[in-house]
């Protein structure tokens, strides 16, 4: 396993941004439904732990992306991480609404980027993929070169890995579902009954049955 994923996994659990609710599913936006919740924005109200975070999302960048000339994050989730990340590598940052502002200049990215900027996105986590892709397709039609994508989190879902395939994008994260149940059965949060239920819902998501 890698150390970082399984590291980060342990932490995400110790401060239960990681729910499990078998018998009382969570909607997602997507309108899954899921056993499973991942809310690693809790990380932010932890400073050690939003330190980490910064931390590596930035070392990440360093090592995958060092071209990047600017940092988009996607709201709203990816935000503050995302600025967190721009500050540490005293890079421009912008974010990226889900939709064009209603009123006012009707933003879609808010800040300033030149056409021709590097950019690397960073997103708190990766679903269907979906919300993330969108973001790129804004950054790219403002005319400017996405050079990849740092995320905290991804389910590692089969349409979601086509989807980056099919988009150009490569994508780096600090952990995985994989690390986040094998750390969770690992700390006897979950059972083994839980991961045969997690396992079986992970197959195909968009028709799982409680």
């Amino acid at each position: 396993m890698d150390i970082l994923k399984k590291q980060f996994a342990s932490k995400l659990l110790q401060i239960k941004a990681i729910k499990l609710q078998p018998n009382n599913p969570f909607t997602w936006a997507s309108g899954w439904k899921s056993p499973f919740y991942c809310d690693n924005r809790k990380t932010l109200s932890y400073p050690d732990l939003r330190s980490y975070v910064k931390l590596e999302l930035t070392h990440a960048i360093l090592e995958h992306f060092p071209q990047a000339e600017a940092v988009a994050g996607v709201a709203t989730g990816a935000i503050a991480q995302g600025a967190l990340v721009a500050d540490a590598l005293s890079l421009p940052f912008v974010y990226v609404r889900s939709k064009p502002k209603d009123h006012g200049l009707e933003n879609l990215i808010e800040g300033e980027l030149k056409p021709g900027t590097k950019v690397v996105v960073v997103e708190d986590l990766i679903s269907t993929g979906g919300s993330s892709l969108k973001a790129v397709e804004a950054v790219r039609k403002y005319g400017c070169e996405v050079v990849g994508m740092v995320a905290s989190y991804t389910y590692g879902f089969g349409v979601a890995q086509e989807a980056f395939e099919n988009a150009g994008v490569q994508l780096v994260t600090l952990t995985d579902y994989e690390h986040v149940v094998a750390q969770a059965l690992e700390t006897g949060y979950i059972a083994e009954a839980d991961v045969e239920l997690l396992n079986e819902w992970r197959k195909d998501p968009a028709h799982w049955k409680q």
